[in-house]
């Protein structure tokens, strides 16, 4: 059950000199991918997306070869002068929108439980079929059980769906024991507060520097942009019913949405601050 228990990102961080949100260097790929990803639509005008590399010490001709590798492996599409996510950074694009709008529909005590009855897998369909559930927001209550709350759009996902139905029965369930106990089993739902809570709190030691236009607050800001969506993406999105009095989901969205009005206006604002190439 550990691997499917909502993973927490636990930001290391004691205040604005901490620059590091992200377990990973940077890439210039993973730069293009997370600055598209945190963009509605995803898309950006091709110079603008070449030169954000540059935050992150990342040279113009790098971020451009990365361009065209993402190009021909599906991941972009050119669009009038401009770039656009592609492929599955798309399909990424829009589970990291559902799960920052936290989108429900009404609750009425059902749960939808998802049985393995193939009789013969093979590994790729068992792995296939785990990030499925993972994306879908079911855990496994035991080897080949996978159930969670009736409270999600069923069809939000479906090419995930598709996977769920090829190797699964699916049924509409109650439990009779008390409902938040057993999702408090499936879920780590202590620790995603926790880190939701760390998020919150180191966004808002870096709001005031984005809100000054303070430059040498982009590249941290970024990171920690890129890890407040991660977390959000990790939310089970559980009915309120279901979840501690003290859980921090609206909380820490409401506060990204500030946080990400204030990056992207002091990110825009030294993008028309460089020189034009050839100057």
């Amino acid at each position: 059950m550990t691997d499917d228990r909502v993973t927490a990102r636990s930001s290391a961080t004691r205040g604005p000199e901490a620059s590091s949100f992200l377990r990973r260097p940077l890439t210039a790929r993973s730069v293009i991918a997370s600055t598209l990803l945190g963009m509605e639509p995803p898309r950006l005008p091709a110079q603008l997306l070449v030169r954000s590399g540059e935050l992150f010490g990342i040279s113009e001709g790098t971020t451009r070869v990365a361009i065209s590798r993402m190009l021909a492996a599906g991941e972009l599409e050119p669009e009038d002068g401009s770039y656009r996510l592609a492929g599955h950074l798309l399909t990424r694009h829009s589970r990291q929108r559902q799960s920052r709008t936290a989108q429900q529909k009404t609750w009425n005590g059902a749960w939808v439980m998802a049985v393995v009855n193939a009789e013969r897998r093979n590994a790729a369909d068992r792995s296939n079929l785990r990030e499925a559930m993972r994306r879908l927001k079911l855990a496994e209550l035991r080897e080949g059980v996978w159930l969670r709350p009736d409270n999600l759009d069923p069809d939000r996902s479906p090419p995930d769906t598709a996977t769920l139905e090829a190797q699964c029965r699916c049924f509409r369930t109650e439990p009779i024991q008390d409902a938040s106990q057993l999702a408090g089993s499936l879920w780590d739902l202590t620790a995603w507060s926790k880190a939701a809570e760390e998020l919150r709190a180191a966004m808002q030691q870096w709001l005031e520097p984005l809100e000054r236009g303070d430059t040498d607050a982009l590249a941290p800001g970024f990171e920690l942009s890129a890890a407040v969506l991660q977390h959000m993406l990790a939310d089970p999105l559980l009915p309120t019913e279901l979840l501690p009095a003290d859980w921090p989901g609206v909380e820490l969205r409401t506060d990204y949405d500030r946080y990400d009005r204030a990056f992207k206006a002091a990110w825009r604002d030294w993008f028309r601050r460089q020189p034009l190439p050839g100057r």
